[in-house]
């Protein structure tokens, strides 16, 4: 089978790695790499079967740029709330692609470890049970999936868990210990599920790989930008600085401000995400820690 990725970051390579074992997998980027089976945007767009791992800011900027519909099927890798919009990444797409030719890959999956070959287990979220099936079938054996058709829950546990890495990151900087550390993931776990219900999402799904599982990885690892982003703001660097010194996305910083917007307009309580976006905008982390333990 042929497969085209759309993004060579690291997540991108990660993707294109693993299909690589059993399939024809080809990929792209603005700036052309030295990878295997690299090729031009225009020869990836040509292929039937694509994956968009891009930073989902660039989301809805990318596709009216670049995008021609040909009847493609697109896995979307994002995880991400667009901040200017508070628009999710499956309303973005479906102004390019009907709903059926969509779906969403989620889970607790480090690229650096998909590299590896360590195992790893994704979810594979669509309202079209037989391409989520298809894309599944793209996967080597070290990446057990699974299929679902919570795309909404899926979508916000993916953008909401990498907010409440950044609040982690913070935690810990902070030194306040593993009972904190806890308290706070296991908190934040019911606030993305209270915002996601809000959507029309299923518990379930924050209890399960899209939910849970990607939020204890990402919020308890130093392999994870955003719980990095958390620790070094503890210790009082600049977001710009902290930004250069990643030299990669870190896409709860965009998406705190998306959550922030979104549940002041609908009235939703996101303590823990709230705090995360005053922090990212001037706030002490100690001001915020006793803001949040009066609450």
């Amino acid at each position: 089978m042929k497969i085209g990725i759309i993004g060579a970051g690291k997540w991108g390579q990660a993707l294109h790695f693993s299909f690589l074992e059993n399939h024809e997998s080809y990929i792209s980027s603005r700036t052309k790499k030295d990878i295997k089976n690299f090729i031009s945007l225009d020869e990836i767009l040509n292929i039937k079967y694509l994956v968009f791992a891009l930073s989902a800011q660039y989301a809805k900027e990318w596709m009216k740029k670049n995008f021609k519909y040909r009847e493609q099927k697109l896995l979307v890798a994002s995880k991400g709330i667009e901040a200017s919009s508070g628009r999710f990444l499956n309303e973005i797409f479906a102004e390019f692609l009907p709903e059926e030719n969509l779906s969403f890959i989620s889970g607790p999956s480090f690229a650096s470890e998909v590299i590896k070959k360590l195992p790893t287990a994704l979810v594979i979220s669509s309202t079209n049970k037989n391409l989520s099936e298809k894309f599944s079938s793209f996967f080597p054996n070290f990446i057990k999936t699974y299929i679902d058709d919570d795309v909404v829950g899926a979508e916000i546990a993916g953008a909401y868990k990498n907010v409440l890495a950044i609040a982690s990151g913070i935690c810990d900087g902070l030194k306040l210990g593993n009972n904190a550390r806890a308290s706070l993931i296991s908190r934040g776990l019911v606030e993305m599920s209270r915002f996601g219900e809000v959507f029309g999402a299923k518990k379930d799904t924050f209890l399960g790989l899209s939910g849970a599982g990607d939020l204890f990885l990402t919020a308890s690892s130093e392999l994870s930008r955003n719980y990095r982003v958390g620790k070094f703001l503890s210790q009082g660097d600049s977001l710009d600085n902290i930004l250069d010194k990643l030299g990669e996305v870190a896409e709860g910083v965009d998406t705190s401000m998306a959550i922030y917007k979104i549940s002041s307009e609908k009235g939703i309580y996101t303590p823990i995400a709230n705090e995360v976006y005053k922090i990212l905008n001037g706030k002490s982390a100690s001001d915020s820690l006793r803001d949040l333990i009066e609450k």
